[in-house]
């Protein structure tokens, strides 16, 4: 039932992004197609039993009804068997306690994880399973103490998530039981959000301390938050939002990149002060919101640019959101310009849109190598929400995942441009066309040079191997259009 689901979920998102290619620009995102997914949520205990726990099966039954998924709630374990869970999407374990299910069961919830099924761990459920290895893998860190109910800031760390996309660009604050946990579960998980332990009492995990992550797990999705100790949380919008947004990822019905994330450097984090490092060219701009931290395209053709050094070897990853049949691009190994068609005709330009023609759509290198569209359809999160890039260059190979999934793998062999030195921009196409931007931050990888040569991308001479070369002929239709 799994795949079939996500499958159809990913051929409407398709479907939506390239079936609107010839009308105009939408002012408004579709609202995103209800794929009849099923949650089963789990609330047993064998320790303490918050007194949240009607409140909390009540309020995913209300989003379940709301977001077009249905809602079955038990505290028996003899619903842990192959036949009954391979019934359900995704697996609410809602503040669990204690050792809750038998040998026979956890191997039926460990099949079940691996044949592609998905967890989310609400609060208590990190002080579960405490002798089960896999569970406490699954979950991500263990519970350890907590100190009194009390107001706390919490830190947005991926913007994309539908679990934190909504929070914007300022401190999450709210009153909740404030878990330690026993170990990080950065180096495993992608962190989502983040406690200020500044900002409140009783903290022990030393300034670096997750309370909501996301991971890829033996085949299957999991999904955790530390929120929901109180029956005020699911009372509260945002939070409810940000648990809609978790069971929505692990049912497959949005996309998001999970993979960990370390040692990469905001280079615009939704400040205007992070913009001092970026150029304008041409008439087109990238309009500031400091509100929700993004960048949106306004007027013509245009592109803005990363000046404040040219790259080598990195990883390069942003969050980019379309309104509709919109067009966009990230270029990267250009030479310094004040005219955006020097990107065209010097560099690369992964696409942003919706054509007709293979090499010329989403995560395209546009012009010269389509993405796999299988794959790029499934991971693809339709108009209207948000979407990660990571763009990987590594000497002449450029690599594009599309939150998270590698969706191409291209090779410049084309003397006349390369990969190995230049810098990275934004675009915006055209008067009509509405795309966002935001989080771009950006990691260096090891250089790999030419045979011979060993330089790192501030050692590579100006005219060195990989100088750029006075620009091609004005641009044509090969990357003129979009």
């Amino acid at each position: 039932m799994r795949a079939s689901v996500r499958l159809a979920t990913a051929t409407a998102a398709a479907a939506l992004l390239i079936g609107c290619v010839s009308g105009p620009a939408a002012s408004k995102p579709e609202p995103p197609k209800k794929a009849g997914e099923k949650v089963l949520v789990f609330s047993k205990t064998a320790g303490f039993r918050h007194d949240s726990i009607p409140t909390g099966i009540a309020t995913v039954k209300e989003l379940g009804a709301e977001n077009g998924f249905t809602v079955d709630a038990t505290e028996d374990a003899g619903a842990f068997t192959a036949a009954n869970l391979a019934r359900y999407d995704a697996v609410v374990w809602l503040s669990t306690t204690g050792d809750v299910l038998n040998a026979d069961q956890q191997g039926a919830f460990e099949q079940y994880i691996r044949d592609g099924g998905a967890y989310v761990g609400v609060h208590a459920a990190a002080d579960t399973e405490y002798d089960w290895p896999f569970y406490g893998g699954l979950a991500g860190a263990y519970f350890q103490s907590h100190p009194a109910i009390q107001p706390a800031k919490v830190h947005v760390e991926d913007h994309a998530h539908p679990a934190t996309a909504h929070l914007g660009t300022g401190s999450w604050d709210r009153t909740d039981e404030w878990y330690n946990y026993r170990s990080n579960p950065r180096d495993r998980a992608r962190v989502l959000a983040s406690l200020d332990e500044s900002s409140y009492t009783g903290g022990t995990m030393s300034g670096d301390h997750p309370i909501a992550w996301c991971q890829s797990y033996q085949g299957g999705r999991s999904f955790y938050t530390g929120g929901g100790h109180t029956k005020e949380s699911f009372a509260e919008p945002a939070f409810r939002q940000h648990l809609l947004g978790g069971i929505r990822w692990a049912v497959g019905a949005a996309q998001a990149d999970c993979r960990p994330e370390k040692g990469y450097t905001p280079i615009f984090d939704g400040t205007a002060s992070s913009l001092e490092g970026w150029k304008q060219a041409g008439p087109g701009s990238l309009q500031l919101d400091e509100g929700d931290g993004t960048l949106k395209t306004v007027g013509g053709m245009g592109m803005l640019w990363y000046d404040r050094r040219e790259l080598g070897s990195y990883s390069l990853k942003l969050d980019w959101r379309m309104r509709g049949d919109d067009n966009s691009g990230i270029f990267v190994g250009f030479p310094p310009s004040e005219d955006p068609w020097s990107a065209v005709n010097n560099g690369y330009e992964i696409q942003i849109d919706a054509t007709d023609v293979p090499e010329k759509t989403t995560g395209s290198v546009y012009g010269f190598r389509s993405a796999d569209l299988k794959k790029r359809d499934k991971a693809l999160n339709p108009p209207g929400e948000w979407n990660t890039y990571e763009i990987r260059v590594e000497g002449e190979r450029l690599r594009v995942y599309l939150n998270g999934v590698q969706i191409n793998d291209f090779t410049n062999t084309d003397p006349a441009r390369s990969l190995r030195q230049g810098h990275i921009g934004i675009q915006n196409h055209g008067d009509a066309d509405e795309v966002s931007f935001r989080n771009i931050r950006l990691k260096d990888l090891p250089a790999k040079g030419r045979p011979g040569k060993g330089l790192s991308t501030q050692d590579q001479p100006a005219d060195g191997p990989s100088a750029h070369r006075s620009g091609p002929p004005a641009p044509t239709g090969s990357g003129a259009g979009r």
